[in-house]
């Protein structure tokens, strides 16, 4: 069970949930309560009225009649949060018949305002101005029966029957509000379900293209490696073993960074995150330019500039387009290739060049593939470009800017 759906826990707005307080628990059982048990509610509520009739009706009218009256206007109630109109109607009938009869000072008349209040509180506009017209035309007819007519009497009463009528109107606004809040919070819910699959499968893109070049580039270098064994283990063994040392090495480097790539996969976010090795970045473009010298792609690797403080994000971005470049070179460079990585810190942009001089502008490039969109996809999260392509004078070249200073 998730924090917020536990009955004791309400979520705060930042997300977190927030523990209630102990009134809020007790407030909160109370209304549980009621709602259970409603009907023994009104009951209890209407049965002073019930009895207060009754006890008047000695002098007023036969116990027979009162009897009737008074369940015709009070038992109605029971069911006025489900039929309003309906028990409206009723009662306004059994109060024209109390005034036919010539009763006027019946107490069950309260059972009328009660029921105006649940149409009011429940029903649409027209209905509750309706009801309240009605009990007006009411107040009319006792006025004009009593003789001498208070009509005095009839501002004071109209302005209680019409605060009895806002009440109610005031509880359907409230009803209707709360209502909308509600539905507003199940939308956002819903809608921060959907936001959080879609940040959910971007994060699945992402680490899918991590295990791109992490597969390829490795499997590229452990591929070359291979075929200088094979064709060095009959002229030089020695070198054939440095060779499969090398391959060795790589398998276990790339296997390391498919564990961590998977291990991100598998946390569990309800538990502690596990240590993994961190994200490699600039500080490691000289290990990467080793290893692929020694998988047989001589490669000459420059500086230009003051080095700056990256955030771990784009320092990421630059080592991985520099891996899948030279990746590309190891497939498709040929025998005696080399290549060049230049990076040149200036004031408004980092520059990022890898060129070669091999037979990879000839080869089938991948422009529609992983390998460039890829490139394109990391630097466009911090405001950069990539272009590719061969260069005028044979090889390949890729050029990557990233602007200083922009997304981080």
């Amino acid at each position: 069970m998730r924090p917020e759906s536990h009955p004791g826990v309400r979520p705060r707005g930042d997300g977190a949930p927030r523990r209630r307080t102990y009134s809020e628990d007790v407030f909160g059982r109370l209304r549980a309560w009621r709602q259970r048990h409603q009907r023994l509610l009104d009951v209890l509520t209407l049965a002073p009225l019930a009895l207060l009739s009754l006890a008047t009706a000695d002098r007023l009218t036969p116990w027979p009649a009162a009897i009737v009256l008074t369940a015709a206007m009070f038992l109605p109630l029971l069911w006025r949060r489900s039929h309003p109109r309906e028990v409206f109607a009723i009662i306004a009938l059994a109060c024209f018949v109390q005034w036919l009869a010539g009763v006027m000072a019946f107490p069950g008349n309260f059972a009328i305002l009660i029921a105006l209040y649940s149409v009011a509180a429940q029903c649409a506009g027209l209905w509750s101005v309706a009801a309240w017209l009605i009990c007006e035309f009411g107040l009319v007819l006792v006025i004009y029966s009593a003789r001498p007519s208070p009509w005095s009497a009839f501002i004071t009463s109209s302005v209680f029957v019409s605060s009895i009528w806002l009440a109610g109107l005031y509880a359907n606004t409230r009803r209707r509000y709360v209502e909308s809040l509600v539905e507003r919070a199940e939308r956002a819910e819903r809608e921060r379900d959907q936001q959080a699959r879609i940040a959910a499968a971007a994060e699945r893109a992402r680490i899918a293209r991590e295990l791109h070049d992490v597969v390829a580039h490795n499997v590229s270098v452990m591929i070359v490696q291979a075929d200088g064994a094979a064709y060095a283990i009959d002229t030089d063994p020695e070198q054939a073993r440095l060779a499969m040392q090398a391959v060795a090495r790589t398998g276990r480097q790339a296997l390391a960074e498919m564990r961590r790539l998977v291990g991100v996969l598998r946390q569990d976010a309800g538990n502690p995150a596990e240590e993994y090795a961190p994200q490699p970045g600039i500080d490691q473009l000289t290990d990467l330019i080793k290893q692929v010298n020694d998988s047989g792609l001589p490669v000459e690797f420059t500086v230009n500039g003051t080095p700056q403080d990256l955030p771990e994000g784009k320092q990421l971005a630059i080592y991985r387009i520099i891996q899948e470049a030279l990746t590309n070179t190891l497939k498709h460079g040929g025998p005696g290739a080399r290549a060049t990585v230049e990076v040149t810190y200036g004031a408004d942009e980092i520059v990022l060049r890898i060129t070669d001089d091999g037979r990879g502008a000839a080869a089938p490039q991948a422009e529609g593939g992983h390998g460039l969109i890829g490139m394109r996809e990391r630097a466009a999260m911090y405001g950069g470009t990539v272009t590719a392509g061969p260069r005028p004078g044979g090889g390949f070249q890729v050029v990557a800017r990233f602007p200083v200073g922009g997304q981080e």
